[in-house]
């Protein structure tokens, strides 16, 4: 039996009336290609179901072909309301900055991400994916993140992006607040911090780093 993988994606599509946000394409179609390619079973799920938005500036022209293939993927996706931990080995949260305002307070997500946490399953996450992380809480009480060795996109790509002012947190900082061991590379620098079962990626460069290791896990598990 394969091994099987729940990819949750964002369905906010907008920072403000006139910017589009949604999923940075590249962090979503890179590690579904790889968990594909290596046969694993692949859900995508996001909260509300059905379309989750494509980040507009995700999608250059010069955007590989095999990664523009997998939007279809993108159009009719499952509401994580329907699911349960117990049927996947690992939860994969891709970015974008849309995730910044479905995911935190998201419960049943944090519910999905602590079951698998606490069953030893990998959680894995990349770039703006891990604001999935930070409303959740160990049945201990305590944040999963908190003393864990963790990273995202930090402050000062937010900074670069020059869409900080209009994010509702900085994430790097609430992880900090949190009490996570925040870890950083230079801006868009390749870079992966794994915490046991915790997997997380600083930037989209980082994404297809992250999913490789989530596989090694699961073939090791």
């Amino acid at each position: 039996m394969p091994k099987k993988i729940l990819m949750v994606v964002t369905n906010h599509g907008k920072i403000t009336k006139d910017k589009p946000t949604g999923i940075w394409l590249s962090e979503f179609g890179e590690p579904f290609n790889e968990f594909n390619n290596h046969g694993f079973d692949v859900t995508v799920a996001s909260p509300k179901g059905g379309k989750a938005p494509v980040d507009p500036g995700s999608v250059s022209e010069d955007e590989p072909q095999e990664i523009l293939d997998t939007k279809p993927h993108l159009e009719d996706t499952v509401a994580i309301d329907t699911l349960s931990a117990d049927s996947f080995d690992a939860i994969f949260l891709p970015g974008g900055h849309g995730t910044m305002f479905d995911f935190p307070d998201n419960q049943k997500l944090q519910e999905l991400t602590r079951d698998m946490y606490e069953a030893d399953k990998s959680v894995a996450a990349v770039c703006h994916g891990p604001a999935g992380l930070v409303g959740v809480k160990l049945t201990s009480g305590e944040r999963l993140v908190k003393g864990k060795q963790i990273n995202s996109f930090t402050d000062a790509e937010e900074t670069d992006t020059t869409l900080d002012q209009y994010m509702p947190f900085l994430l790097e900082s609430k992880l900090r607040e949190l009490g996570a061991n925040f870890i950083k590379k230079d801006n868009w620098a390749k870079h992966i911090e794994v915490d046991g079962n915790l997997i997380t990626g600083q930037n989209p460069q980082s994404a297809l780093v992250v999913s490789k290791e989530l596989m090694n896990q699961l073939n090791e598990a």
